[in-house]
C-alpha cells in the first residue's frame, strides 16, 4: 500500500495570493499540473517538489508531510 501524504500546497498558494496558473508560471509546470498535486493525484518528481519549496521560501516538508502511521 502506497504511503499517505498530506499535501499543503493550496494553503501555500492561497496565503501567497496566486492562483494555480501563476504557481505553475513560476516553477515551470501547467495549472493542471499544480490542480493535480494539490488534490493528491499526482506527487511532483524531486526537482519540482524543490523548485515548488524555493519558490515559497519553505522546506519540502513543509510542503509535503508523510502522514504518521504509515
Amino acid at each position: 500500500m502506497a504511503p499517505k501524504v498530506r499535501v499543503r500546497l493550496r494553503e501555500r498558494r492561497l496565503e501567497a495570493g496566486w492562483t494555480q496558473e501563476q504557481l505553475g508560471e513560476r516553477v515551470g509546470v501547467s495549472r493542471q499540473t499544480i490542480i493535480s498535486i494539490e488534490a493528491g493525484r499526482y506527487m511532483p518528481s524531486l526537482p519540482l517538489a524543490l523548485r515548488l519549496a524555493r519558490t515559497f521560501g519553505c522546506r519540502v516538508e513543509d510542503l509535503f508531510e508523510l502522514e504518521e502511521g504509515e
